[in-house]
């Protein structure tokens, strides 16, 4: 649902994890979020979310009052979890509205 949201505590980093039943082949990523400054996207292939592996890190434009919305492609990509990690924000506390994984 777009209105519903995870909201960071206020302190940065923060992280979120999100897991798949099985390792699965991903081919975009796409978040939509707000006020995050910096963005790193790692992933695990492992059967617990361990040993994770950086795959993009990238600095966001600041959309004043609307949602950033960025897209990932990531070919020939395999994950088990991904790791959401927001390094750093245009203002104290931000938000994810939407994460979205595409492949099969």
């Amino acid at each position: 649902s777009s209105k519903t949201f995870w909201t960071t505590t206020g302190m940065f980093p923060q992280e979120l994890i999100i897991g798949f039943p099985k390792c699965v082949k991903i081919s975009k990523v796409a978040i939509q979020c707000y006020l995050v400054r910096t963005l790193r996207i790692e992933r695990s292939t492992s059967k617990d979310p361990v040993g994770f592996e950086q795959c993009i890190e990238k600095d966001l434009q600041h959309t004043e009052g609307q949602l950033q919305m960025e897209e990932f492609p990531l070919p020939e990509f395999q994950a088990t979890y991904l790791r959401f990690i927001i390094k750093s924000a245009f203002d104290h506390f931000v938000a994810v509205h939407r994460v979205m994984a595409e492949g099969t």
